[in-house]
């Protein structure tokens, strides 16, 4: 399989993720308050969203990374 090939499917694989799942969160953890040798800390959830129209683009960059890699 050409590199080209594999690039085109995993762009269009990662758009339509994207278009199906809009955004992703992840949790951190931030220090309140330290006195000290004392820490309190605190678990907070970060949302990232994914805007469709990057979804969109990266299925269209992958169809055309396949065609111009199949013209070849």
């Amino acid at each position: 399989m050409k590199a080209s090939v594999i690039v085109g499917v995993l762009l269009i694989v990662l758009g339509a993720a994207a278009l199906v799942y809009k955004g992703f969160s992840f949790t951190t953890e931030e220090t309140v308050a330290q006195i000290g040798p004392l820490k309190a800390t605190a678990e907070v959830e970060n949302d990232v969203a994914i805007p469709n129209v990057l979804g969109i683009v990266a299925i269209i960059a992958g169809v055309l990374v396949i065609a111009v890699g199949a013209r070849k």
